[in-house]
Parts: structure tokens; sequence; C-alpha cells
């Protein structure tokens, strides 16, 4: 990604970061249960056209509750640029909330691996701080890449 909308015209992006793909879980486990649920009409329905047919529709839903939450998660990302983090999270199919935080208000940076299974998957929080309140971003993967990567952007623009 090299141009984004409401991009400065001084403006480079350095890179562009998103949440652990964990966090569409609820629509893994949404499609497990629908896959799970639609077994019982195949054997409840005596007749198998139509026990096929409500087997496919369950499967259906489940598929699409699967895309609805793979798309809130491919959707929102986080973008850094010389001059800002850009946060865009995605709330539903039309709904879209941006937040920009400049560079020069950061005053620290800090993240937290949590427990043995954000060490086993790979993810954390990234904890932003600044002079007017703090930005938490959970489910980070890959948190201490993103963190140096953080780190390096922000010396960089403290340099110039």
């Amino acid at each position: 990604m090299s141009d984004f909308v409401g991009q400065h015209q001084d403006e480079e992006v350095e890179f562009v970061f998103r949440r652990h793909l964990l966090d569409a879980k609820r629509g893994f486990i949404f499609f497990a249960i629908c896959i799970a649920l639609s077994f019982i009409p195949l054997n409840l329905i005596p007749d198998r056209s139509l026990g096929f047919w409500v087997w496919l529709g369950i499967c259906l839903i489940g598929l699409i509750g699967l895309l609805y939450a793979w798309t809130l998660w491919y959707f929102s990302v986080y973008i850094v640029t010389n001059q800002r983090i850009r946060q865009v999270s995605q709330r539903g199919f039309f709904k879209r909330t941006v937040v920009d935080l400049g560079l020069d208000k950061i005053q620290s940076i800090s993240y937290e691996v949590p427990g043995i299974f954000g060490g086993i998957f790979g993810y954390g929080t990234l904890l932003i701080q600044t002079q007017v309140g703090d930005m938490t971003i959970e489910m980070v993967k890959s948190p201490e890449k993103i963190y140096n990567r953080l780190q390096d952007v922000i010396g960089k623009e403290q340099d110039a």
C-alpha cells in the first residue's frame, strides 16, 4: 500500500499492519458451529433431498458469517507514515472509523505478549502513550517486530 485516501502530499507510507488473523476467531467459531449443526437435519428429515438443502443452507449461513468476520479483519488496518499512525477500523460492511495520531504526539511505545497462547500464536498488545491519551492495539501479529519498526520510524521523524 503506497497511497491511501487522505494521504498528505509530502507523506510517505513506512509500513502497514493489521491485527492477527485470530482476531476474526468469532467467524471461524460460528462457521464450525454451523457445520456441526448442519448434520442434525440430515438425520432428522426423512426426505434426503430436503435434508440436503437444509444442510446446504446452514453451511452457507456459516460461510457468510465467516466471510463477514474476515472482511472486518481484512479492512481494519494500521497505516504508519513518516508523519502519523492512521487506524482504520471496519465496523460493518458500510461503517468505518478512522483515527489519526501524529508521530510528534507519541511519548512512549510498549508491547506485551499475553501468556502462552500469545507466545505460541505470535500475537500481543501494543500500547502507544501520547499527551492526550493512549492508543491500545490488541491482537497485533508479531508485536515485537511492529514495536521495533515503530521505534525506527519515530526515531527518523525526531532526527529530521
